[in-house]
């Protein structure tokens, strides 16, 4: 005999945001990639719609970084020189994400505004993927340097981040200015995550230009946390509360590198862990497949292996469940 499933019925559903423009939009982008838009929990199709599916962003610096030696099969040739890594990230992934590490102002040669705009137009003339641009992660600096990107980037709608609670301003300014997204960062906490995004709407974002970054955690560093801040948006975007409705970036590679116990990132864990670049594959993987179920509609990767593995579970996870 035939079972009757229930089945929630929800009323509102994730706000869905573009990525880059087209020739034909005023950019000079290959394709766009839209977030978001779900009416249902991550994955349950049979509850609701599901139109786009979870993206990747590739995780590029403009300087050479300090990751495993395991990447250097990769990227050993393209280290020093971040257009043509740029390039390469776009065979992995879905979006380029820039961090412009090589801004920090506590460097002996700290690049300038100018310079990072530069480099943000080299980028866009020899890639096709919609782009997202990270600060050097100090306020001042932030502001000087994203608002020089977005007026070089003008028309790409590029996504700008990140704007915090304490420094959202001048980057929303820049966003509308330049009309690109922005990303908002609130630190693994409802209220502030909600509040930030009312507080960037006020300043005239459309909620379809704002993508949500509750500050996720890695696998076994605090993502339980983050699993449980995510659930609760995603409920409420589908109960309908449209400043909970935004889609949100996961960054699982950076998160599942950069602690020092014995993890992805500890090449000195001993024996009983296994190969270290082994580990660190599975390790990113089994952060962003976590954080997938979760509700996660951009996943920020690190390494392009694990990049492979979560595109094969994305394709596994959305074969078709209505009933």
């Amino acid at each position: 005999m035939p079972v009757d499933i229930i089945k929630e019925k929800f009323t509102g559903k994730v706000q869905e945001v573009v990525l880059g423009a087209t020739k034909e939009q005023g950019g000079t982008r290959a394709y766009t990639v839209k977030l978001g838009g779900s009416s249902t929990l991550p994955f349950l199709q049979f509850e609701g719609e599901i139109p786009n599916r979870p993206s990747i962003a590739i995780e590029i610096w403009d300087i050479k970084p300090d990751w495993s030696p395991s990447f250097d099969e990769y990227y050993a040739d393209v280290w020093d020189d971040p257009v043509a890594w740029a390039k390469k990230a776009e065979e992995y992934g879905d979006i380029i994400y820039l961090r412009l590490r090589g801004a920090d102002p506590e460097l002996e040669n700290s690049k300038s505004a100018d310079e990072c705009a530069k480099l943000v137009k080299k980028i866009l003339e020899n890639t096709g993927a919609p782009l997202i641009v990270e600060g050097p992660g100090f306020p001042d600096k932030d502001n000087e340097v994203l608002q020089a990107v977005a007026e070089a980037a003008a028309g790409e709608n590029i996504a700008l981040g990140v704007a915090e609670k304490d420094n959202y301003r001048s980057i929303a300014a820049a966003a509308m200015m330049g009309k690109h997204c922005i990303i908002g960062r609130s630190p693994v906490d409802i209220n502030i995550m909600k509040q930030l995004n009312i507080m960037i709407t006020e300043m005239g974002v459309p909620g379809d230009k704002i993508i949500s970054d509750p500050l996720t955690g890695g696998l076994g560093y605090g993502i339980e946390y983050s699993y449980s801040i995510m659930e609760r948006a995603r409920w409420g975007a589908l109960i309908g509360d449209k400043m909970m409705a935004l889609p949100v970036i996961c960054l699982a590679g950076p998160e599942a590198w950069r602690a020092k116990e014995p993890n992805a990132a500890n090449e000195d864990a001993g024996p009983g862990w296994g190969d270290q670049k082994e580990r660190g594959v599975i390790w990113e993987a089994m952060t962003a497949a976590a954080l997938l179920q979760a509700g996660g509609d951009l996943i920020l990767i690190r390494h392009p292996a694990a990049a492979q593995l979560i595109k094969k579970h994305l394709d596994a996870l959305l074969v078709s469940n209505k009933y």
